[in-house]
């Protein structure tokens, strides 16, 4: 009975973890979108921005004992700061260039990159049937990417590197918690600053700072201001849910959870930004739906003959 009800506590807290990322990861979309399309902010500041408060949040937690902070070399946490910039910055890029509905798709190719990197270079085995579940999700993604009349050359370039990097980046996140012997919270107290300075050194050779455009040119209205503090606020939520879902779970969980989120966001994207649709793109859309159903019920199969790993890392130490 004390295991069964421990048990159904943990998964509670994983629901509760999910709950929060669905809500966070959802309004986060539409409000950088209106500040990218609407207010024609800095893509990259608006990054850094984010960062920003992510390392103030974390070091606000610190001081208030949600964690202990643990001594990691700066060398290993490097990698995981480059390709968190790329996969925050470039997915940025994509929701900049296309359409919410091309861009919330294109994000759905991350989970076929992950299997492929881990199968090659991490030696983890995937049954038949999930590979085969990936032809309709990487098919659905195709039909909807050639029908929108809104495609663009640069916008489907960022929507590739953005799948790219972040598929590293999710896998380097379970991987070095483990190998660090580190929970979430403490790779992301390194994390956030160090890919803060990145971008403020990158930021002065692709956008303006202080002619028009520039984050230095009058553009901080109030509405712009509530905007950005919003978004910095929800972005911090973002990374610590993402983390620490990654960390009591595994990178393919995450990136099929983060699937159901983009029904919401493409109808969101049809109603706010009034986004085109065409029928084609809609049986893209159905296509890539039938992909995932399938393999979300393969997926939890298979879970329930392999222990989950999400007792191993915890948020306190």
């Amino acid at each position: 009975m004390a295991n069964t009800n421990l048990n159904n506590h943990h998964n509670g807290v994983i629901a509760a973890g999910l709950l929060l990322n669905l809500c966070c990861s959802i309004s986060i979309v539409f409000l950088n979108k209106w500040l990218y399309s609407i207010k024609r902010f800095p893509n990259i500041t608006l990054t850094c921005i984010h960062f920003l408060a992510t390392s103030l949040g974390m070091f606000i937690c610190q001081m208030l004992g949600t964690f202990s902070p643990k001594k990691l070399p700066v060398s290993q946490i490097i990698p995981l700061s480059v390709t968190f910039c790329g996969f925050v910055v470039f997915t940025n890029l994509s929701l900049q260039s296309n359409t919410v509905g091309t861009y919330q798709l294109a994000k759905v190719l991350t989970t076929p990159v992950i299997i492929l990197i881990q199968t090659n270079f991490y030696s983890k085995h995937f049954s038949s049937g999930i590979k085969a579940t990936l032809i309709p999700i990487s098919l659905g993604v195709f039909i909807n990417s050639y029908y929108d009349i809104k495609f663009n050359v640069l916008g489907t370039i960022y929507a590739l590197l953005g799948v790219a990097v972040t598929s590293l980046y999710q896998i380097f996140v379970g991987s070095k918690q483990q190998e660090l012997q580190a929970n979430s919270m403490q790779l992301l107290y390194y994390q956030a600053p160090m890919s803060s300075v990145f971008l403020l050194f990158v930021i002065p050779f692709f956008e303006p700072i202080t002619s028009e455009g520039g984050v230095f040119s009058g553009m901080w209205t109030s509405d712009v201001l509530m905007l950005v503090g919003l978004t910095a606020c929800v972005a911090f939520l973002i990374n610590l849910t993402i983390f620490w879902i990654i960390g009591n779970t595994s990178p393919v969980t995450y990136n099929m959870f983060g699937h159901f989120k983009f029904c919401i966001t493409l109808l969101g994207g049809y109603i706010i930004f009034n986004d085109p649709i065409q029928f084609n793109q809609l049986l893209g859309i159905l296509i890539t739906l039938f992909g995932i159903v399938v393999y979300t019920h393969l997926k939890l199969n298979a879970n329930k003959e392999t222990p989950s790993i999400a007792s191993k890392l915890t948020v306190k130490p």
